[in-house]
């Protein structure tokens, strides 16, 4: 057998093991995620929300209680979050949003929201439009086009 043989079959088992590894961290990872989401659900209530603003920002910026920075993990405190600025009653509260409904939530409207703790986990509108078009921002490239050829 020459070297070149020998170098492919190591790294082919090399291979093989990392996906086994990967597909056992994966189904530990879809079993906490599916638990952490019985717990939001059972925390979950109904609430009427009026929106102040909507952000993507840091964790550490977003003006959330000092408790929930310190049991954020430390890389997660400088990813950027969806972070909803809310009045709910008379209080004016800072949530976390879940990413796939941030865009669905309209601005300065009054909502229902389905919160668990300080997530907002869904969103139902009450007056109006539930969705706001924001338009769309002109790639680099588009602008060139737009200004090179006049369309």
């Amino acid at each position: 057998m020459s070297t070149g043989w020998i170098v492919f079959i190591v790294i082919l088992v090399l291979l093989i093991a990392a996906v086994v590894a990967l597909y056992f961290f994966g189904k530990k990872a879809q079993k906490k995620q599916a638990e952490q989401q019985e717990q939001l659900a059972s925390y979950a209530q109904t609430v009427s929300l009026l929106i102040i603003d909507k952000k993507r920002m840091k964790l550490k910026d977003a003006g959330l209680p000092s408790l929930v920075l310190e049991q954020t993990p430390k890389l997660m405190r400088g990813a950027k979050l969806p972070i909803v600025k809310a009045k709910a009653g008379p209080k004016i509260m800072t949530f976390i949003c879940e990413e796939s409904i941030f865009d669905e939530i309209p601005i300065r409207k009054e909502v229902k929201a389905t919160v668990s703790g300080l997530y907002i986990t869904k969103v139902r509108g009450l007056h109006g439009k539930t969705v706001v078009e924001e338009p769309k921002k002109k790639g680099l490239f588009s602008r060139f086009r737009t200004w090179a050829f006049g369309k």
